[in-house]
């Protein structure tokens, strides 16, 4: 039995080994992006087997650590103002894939300290690459992960296509006097708004659309184009590229739109034929409420939004990523173009996840299969942009962890001098 003892003693001092080496785990990975502390299970040990139904008054065995538990708690969300930096809050891991370690395959973590690389690759700090769905044309995301690469050369040109305004007409206005002038327009007409296009070339050019009442609750319009910039040239006149009129009801809402020519022009040495669609709103004629583009009601004639389909050329400034985890890249012509949708995995259990360093974790049998989805879906966490989750270590737990282990440890070896002065003892007999 006393060396029963002795053995029972080192299994204690073996046991709150592992554990203080546990706490020094966690020490070392207070400032650790993205790190989840630990804890040692400890469980007691039997000499011999329990036979079912049956008990036994025989002492213990002595303890052993019996896993080390990975404490998937929230970290503290820390503002780094780096648009690649980010943080998850709540549930879910981000998926990086690449050689770590020799192990080619997919791996998930919590830190989100990302950056591009020479290729436009968003990797982490290893260089494995962060994985997401890649945008379609048609602003929807692809339904397979892949690399999130952003195109960092410059983007062409976009002619333009679309001209929206949302503008009220007095409906007060009087009739002009005089008939309608491409080349006098402020004086045969009511009201006017300039927009900007953009040809094929991604040469900008200003497009002004005046409105002219003709009757109550009808007004002309006509877009012009400076003669200076189109084919052929019309040396300091306007030219008027689209025409049509607009009829309101007695509600102020837009009827009926007619397009008597639509826009169409020939800007010099860009492609011919440059068509542009006007949207004034849906009419209640067209099946629309009449309100949500041009109206006519009495107050002073104004333009609430107008807007434009096209751009300029542009180099690549940057990329922004939203809560949701859509990454956009940022051009120096104001345009933000949809490239990615970062992939969030979720488990069934986290705590079956198997550590693979660089604060990385590994798909196990006991995890469950990884279900990706997007950020702030299914239970999935939100993305915050420009931050950085902090390890979750709480140092004066770990301290009193230490003063606890070393405490169990002093007490540990108490029992192995006992154990050794009882068998000095023994031996002293013979004498």
């Amino acid at each position: 039995m006393v060396l029963r003892s002795l053995h029972t003693g080192v299994t204690g001092l073996r046991a709150e080994s592992d554990a203080i080496s546990v706490n020094a785990d966690n020490i070392a990975n207070v400032n650790t992006v993205g790190f989840k502390s630990q804890r040692a299970i400890f469980e007691d040990q039997l000499g011999r087997s329990i036979l079912a139904g049956t008990a036994t008054a025989l002492p213990g065995a002595g303890v052993r650590v019996s896993d080390v538990q990975v404490m998937h708690t929230q970290g503290t969300l820390s503002n780094t103002g780096v648009s690649t930096d980010l943080a998850l809050s709540g549930d879910g891991f981000f998926v990086v894939s690449g050689n770590h370690n020799g192990v080619t395959s997919d791996f998930y973590s919590r830190a989100g300290q990302f950056n591009l690389d020479s290729s436009g690759m968003m990797v982490n700090p290893d260089g494995l690459t962060v994985q997401g769905y890649e945008a379609n044309a048609d602003g929807t995301f692809a339904a397979a992960l892949t690399d999130v690469q952003v195109p960092t050369a410059a983007i062409p040109p976009k002619v333009t296509e679309e001209i929206s305004i949302v503008a009220n007409l007095d409906s007060n206005e009087t009739v002009p006097l005089a008939t309608w002038d491409p080349q006098d327009p402020s004086a045969t007409s009511n009201f006017s708004t300039t927009i900007t296009a953009y040809d094929s070339l991604g040469n900008s050019h200003s497009l002004d659309i005046y409105f002219r009442k003709t009757s109550d609750n009808n007004f002309d319009y006509s877009v012009l184009a400076s003669g200076d910039e189109t084919t052929p040239l019309a040396a300091g006149l306007n030219v008027e590229v689209g025409s049509g009129s607009l009829a309101f009801d007695t509600t102020g809402a837009l009827n009926t739109i007619t397009t008597t020519t639509p826009v169409s022009v020939d800007f010099a040495g860009a492609t011919a034929g440059q068509a542009i669609a006007l949207n004034f709103g849906s009419s209640v004629g067209g099946g629309g409420t009449g309100l949500d583009g041009i109206t006519q009601f009495g107050s002073t004639s104004n333009v609430s939004a107008q807007d434009q389909d096209g751009y300029a050329a542009g180099e690549f400034a940057g990329v922004s990523i939203d809560g949701t985890g859509v990454v956009r890249g940022l051009y120096t012509n104001g345009e933000k173009l949809a490239i990615s949708q970062l992939g969030i995995a979720k488990f069934v259990s986290n705590d079956g996840l198997g550590r693979a360093g660089g604060q990385l974790f590994i798909q196990t049998r006991d995890s469950g299969e990884a279900a990706m989805g997007t950020a702030g879906s299914g239970g999935r966490a939100a993305i915050v942009a420009g931050s950085l989750e902090a390890s979750n270590v709480d140092l004066a737990e770990e301290f009193v962890g230490l003063i606890q282990h070393q405490r169990a440890y002093s007490a540990n070896s108490k029992t192995i001098t006992t154990a050794d002065d009882m068998l000095q003892e023994l031996l002293n007999i013979k004498r």
